[in-house]
């Protein structure tokens, strides 16, 4: 079991400033251990990186809300995530990890608690592909609620499940970009599917996590062309966030504040701006603060 190297203890203040109501779409928390524990069969263990630390993150930057995605860390219990969903005033929502054993009477519960999608991983690391028919069954099953999916993919696998993907009734997302790599150009066969899916009503993307797509470090800028294309083609269906704490980072932990800058930076547009970061979500997470 590996263990993560910690975030910046302390990030840069951007120099640009997010409007009011600006999203972080993609967070984590990280126990703290004594009171979340971590799963036991987990394939890492992250520093602890709680509620408190997110909202003192988020005041930094001038971001006001956020979608906490529960860690594969902390398995199917939703505890820790509910607990700081629970502490934002409406502020905060969340994606849930589940198994194909939950109840109906589970899943009304983690939606009053402020959960409204669930996230399957493919990536190799975190276990590779999940069990299909599980994955189906779910996906019928959160329908009903108006949840979506977030789905957690390495750029090999965007073309081998592009299929399935194509056919979810819910409103899917792809996390990371896809984790598409910059090295490989624009026109490598991962992205050039991912924007055929974008075409797809039900698509969303984030275009966060330029770390883990660049080959250039920091400050990652080899990835913004991806982002800049995926925002032409849908930018009323993307989304923006930190990936703090940044789990099961390799190379060069990404400063926040400078991952801030970097939004601006591929986003020159206001009015673009403040659709990714406020319009965007609100609309698909309905925040009630």
């Amino acid at each position: 079991m590996k263990s993560c190297q910690p975030p910046v203890a302390n990030p840069r203040k951007p120099t640009y400033r997010p409007p009011a109501g600006a999203c972080d779409a993609h967070c984590h928390v990280f126990g703290p251990a004594d009171r979340f524990p971590y799963a036991p069969g987990r394939s890492y263990t992250p520093p602890d990186a709680g509620k408190d630390r997110l909202a003192a993150l988020h005041a930094h930057l001038g971001l006001s809300r956020a979608v906490i995605v529960h860690p594969n860390c902390h398995g199917t219990d939703m505890a820790v995530t509910l607990d700081a969903i629970a502490s934002s005033g409406g502020r905060w929502k969340g994606v849930a990890v589940v198994d194909g054993g939950i109840t109906d009477k589970e899943l009304e519960r983690l939606d009053r608690g402020g959960i409204c999608g669930i996230r399957f991983n493919f990536v190799a690391h975190l276990g590779g592909t999940p069990d299909l028919d599980v994955f189906d069954a779910l996906l019928e099953r959160i329908q009903p609620l108006g949840w979506h999916v977030v789905l957690h993919l390495d750029a090999q696998d965007v073309p081998e499940h592009a299929a399935r993907i194509d056919r979810i009734k819910v409103p899917f997302i792809i996390d990371h970009m896809g984790r598409v790599q910059a090295k490989n150009g624009l026109h490598q066969k991962p992205f050039e599917t991912l924007l055929e899916l974008m075409r797809n009503p039900n698509a969303w993307v984030k275009v966060c996590g330029p770390e883990r797509c660049s080959s250039s470090g920091p400050p990652f800028r080899d990835a913004i062309p991806f982002a800049q294309r995926l925002i032409e083609l849908a930018p009323d269906r993307v989304l923006w966030g930190t990936d703090f704490p940044h789990p099961n980072i390799a190379g060069a932990m990404p400063d926040d504040g400078d991952l801030v800058d970097l939004f601006a930076e591929a986003v020159t547009d206001d009015g673009l701006r403040r659709r990714i970061l406020v319009d965007n979500p609100q609309r698909l997470y309905r925040f009630t603060a």
